[in-house]
């Protein structure tokens, strides 16, 4: 926790701690003013030192340069090669001193310039020696010598740089007597300000002295409340009810009790180790939250609980509820409290599981409840009580759907369903059949939803199971009713139409009977006409098959014949029917008519169930405009290619109609608009074009009547003519 500014700054105010503040000052201006005196103190040495060496080279130069005159002249008066010697290494001196002084004297511009004119001087005269010295056997000594000016020039520059050397050395030395003086004022200084600030610092400390043994007894006092606390809190931190830790604000943890050790897996080893460090427990995603968390507590001292996640020495995660406060002692310490939230989380979790299964039962009846994982094994089922033959409970688990003995559905079926599961898709209705104890097959309805996991992966499958044995038994039972209703509604059909068919029958017979008889005619003629003969046994040819197509039609209707697969001519088999009916549409004054487009492709099917199918709607139609007591009567049938790719088969006649309402329920069984209907008819014919994959329906004609169409799809892929219709034909 932060302290208060006016406690922070409270030392300040100490007097004892202004005197301290006040002698550190003091030997900072004394040691900043005795490094100024030891620099200047060091230049004025080195300076001396430089002069006396100075002076030292000009007198040397001086003493050489007399040696080389005095070597010249002997050679030159003598010429004894000895001086020649002596001349060389004294000429070697005069060059080295030379250069020497212009080195030392660098720092002075007016002795720079003098040392450089004085080098120029020595070299010229050297180079004049030497030649001296070369032509002097051509001429005799003391004329050479006279050839020779003096050294007195060298001398007089030399005596100028010595002199300006000394007036420099007076100058030192007054300097350094100033500094001597400095010295001791400076120290004479320091030695007062320092006993002051000590006699001071002495009266303050007495003074401090007296207001820490008061202190002192406070703090005694008080001592006995902070024990005490300290023995709760250490009570809390070895009663491991929760992790306790301090930790450093770069995440370095200090020390931690063995609640928290345990809840992360690790041992007191790692932890004296320095191995635990915050950071490296938090996850990435986390480590923001933990700057946010930094930054709290370093501007309030203290930070609110919230929930967070930690490594555990396997890699695993913990959930974790965590807070902290900063130590008063130390700004860069804390101490925070880690609690497990693992149970909570799992109860969580187990919760939000159980709410998932409850919308699940909500949204589904059932009797099976199921889950698998994300590779689609089971992991768990639950069957209602009242199931019957329910599997041994586990026997399914870790094993897909498929992967369980089952009858239905086929390979492609399965292959489709495995699509919508590797999809992730929902699904409904998925059905399937499994054998039973007793052999016999057992038809389930299987749900399911996928679910996904807080990051949006997918982690398996929930839904239901229902039984659905005993409605696919009805719908059987449905479909065998439908069969016998409707052999049951083709044997009423044929007895209602069995003066049609006598009338239809004794037609071609009697066609028969007065060809025979004119082919006799022609016979006993003489001579006989044989062409006449040969046309009336062809008619009575004719008639024999006309006769016969429509028995065998009849045999057809009664009969229960099995469905069969069939292509055949939608044209012939209506106008069969259309033959069969047009005794019937003459006798209630209907005018029947067709309108068919030729080149239709042929159509594969149950001819005997479609020529139904036809039949019930022209039998229906005439019934219907029967009953009118004025009015037109007109029955149109026709048809034509459909935009969906299929043949489109309309019946339209202009009888009382129906109304709005009875549009669809037309086609659900036992439902009718006949006083003594049976309510069948209908539905049995669009069950029997939706076997067919078509669809049925009905509308109202206008000015008036009802009509009723069908579509029967093509069944194989080719190019259709375009259709032509017949001309109008009517009965």
């Amino acid at each position: 926790m932060p302290v208060p500014q006016s406690q922070s700054f409270r030392w300040f105010a100490r007097p004892l701690a202004l005197v301290v503040a006040a002698l550190l000052i003091t030997v900072a201006v004394s040691g900043f003013f005795g490094l100024q005196y030891w620099q200047e103190q060091r230049a004025a040495n080195l300076a001396q030192e430089r002069n006396s060496e100075v002076l030292e080279t000009l007198e040397r130069l001086k003493t050489v340069i007399a040696d080389v005159e005095a070597q010249r002249r002997g050679y030159l008066l003598t010429l004894d090669p000895h001086y020649l010697k002596a001349y060389g290494v004294s000429d070697e001196s005069v060059r080295r001193d030379a250069q020497a002084l212009q080195t030392l004297v660098a720092g002075d511009p007016l002795q720079s310039h003098r040392a450089g004119h004085l080098a120029e001087t020595v070299a010229a005269k050297l180079r004049e020696i030497d030649e001296i010295v070369k032509t002097v056997r051509t001429y005799s000594g003391p004329a050479a010598m006279a050839m020779i000016r003096s050294l007195d020039e060298i001398r007089s520059q030399i005596d100028q740089m010595v002199d300006h050397e000394r007036y420099l050395r007076v100058d030192l030395e007054k300097r350094s007597k100033g500094f001597e003086r400095r010295k001791a004022w400076l120290i004479t200084i320091a030695v007062t300000i320092v006993a002051v600030l000590a006699g001071v610092a002495l009266a303050l400390a007495r003074r401090e002295a007296v207001r820490r043994r008061k202190a002192i007894a406070e703090n005694i006092a008080l001592q006995g409340d902070i024990l005490a606390r300290d023995k709760k809190i250490r009570r809390l931190v070895d009663a491991n009810i929760v992790g306790v830790i301090i930790w450093e604000v770069d995440g370095r943890i200090l020390e931690a009790n063995d609640a928290f050790l345990k809840m992360l897996g690790y041992d007191r080893e790692d932890l004296v180790s320095g191995r635990l460090n915050r950071t490296d427990l938090t996850p990435p995603e986390w480590r923001l939250r933990d700057l946010r968390t930094v930054a709290e507590l370093r501007r309030m001292g203290t930070v609110q609980p919230f929930e967070k996640e930690y490594f555990r020495k396997d890699g695993s995660r913990v959930p974790v509820l965590v807070g902290g406060t900063m130590l008063e002692r130390n700004q860069n310490q804390g101490v925070g409290f880690v609690l497990d939230l693992t149970e909570r989380k799992q109860a969580e979790e187990a919760l939000r599981q159980s709410e998932e299964r409850f919308r699940t039962l909500v949204q589904f009846s059932f009797d099976v409840y199921w889950e698998t994982d994300a590779q689609h094994r089971f992991t768990l089922q639950e069957f209602a009580e009242s199931l019957a033959d329910a599997p041994a409970p586990g026997s399914e688990i870790g094993k897909t759907r498929w992967e369980v003995p089952y009858l239905e559905p086929d390979e492609e079926a399965w292959r489709k369903h495995r699509e919508t599961l590797d999809a992730h898709l929902p699904f409904r209705d998925f059905e399937l059949a499994r054998p039973g104890p007793d052999g016999s097959k057992r038809y389930v309805s299987v749900s399911g939803l996928p679910v996904f996991d807080k990051a949006g992966h997918f982690v398996g499958y929930r839904g239901v199971g229902r039984h659905i044995t005993e409605r696919r038994r009805a719908e059987e039972a449905l479909r065998a009713m439908q069969a016998e209703l409707a052999h049951a509604n083709r044997v009423t059909a044929m007895g209602q139409l069995s003066a049609s068919i006598a009338h239809e029958v004794n037609q071609p017979i009697a066609a028969t009977v007065t060809n025979a008889q004119a082919a006799l005619r022609w016979l006993r003629a003489q001579p006989p006409d044989l062409k006449e003969v040969r046309d009336s046994l062809d008619r009575i040819v004719e008639d024999g098959k006309r006769a016969g197509n429509v028995i065998g039609g009849i045999r057809a209707l009664i009969h229960k014949v099995p469905p069969r697969k069939d292509w055949f001519d939608i044209k012939e088999a209506i106008l069969e029917m259309v033959g069969l009916t047009r005794s019937e549409a003459v006798k209630h004054g209907i005018s029947m008519q067709t309108r068919l487009a030729a080149a239709l492709p042929l159509l594969q099917g149950d001819r005997t169930q479609l020529q139904q199918v036809i039949l019930n709607l022209i039998l229906n139609a005439i019934e219907a405009m029967g009953e009118l007591d004025d009015g037109n009567r007109e029955l149109w049938i026709s048809t034509e290619m459909a935009a969906e790719a299929g043949v489109l088969v309309t019946v339209r006649d202009s009888g009382p109609g129906l109304a709005p309402a009875d549009m669809e329920n037309v086609f659900e069984a036992f439902y009718t608009t006949k006083p003594m209907g049976m309510g069948m008819g209908l539905a049995i014919c669009r069950s029997m074009v939706e076997a067919h994959g078509g669809r049925m329906w009905a509308s109202a004609n206008e000015p008036r009547g009802a009509v009723f169409q069908f579509i029967l799809p093509l069944q194989r892929d080719e190019s259709v003519p375009a259709p032509q219709l017949e001309p109008n034909s009517a009965a």
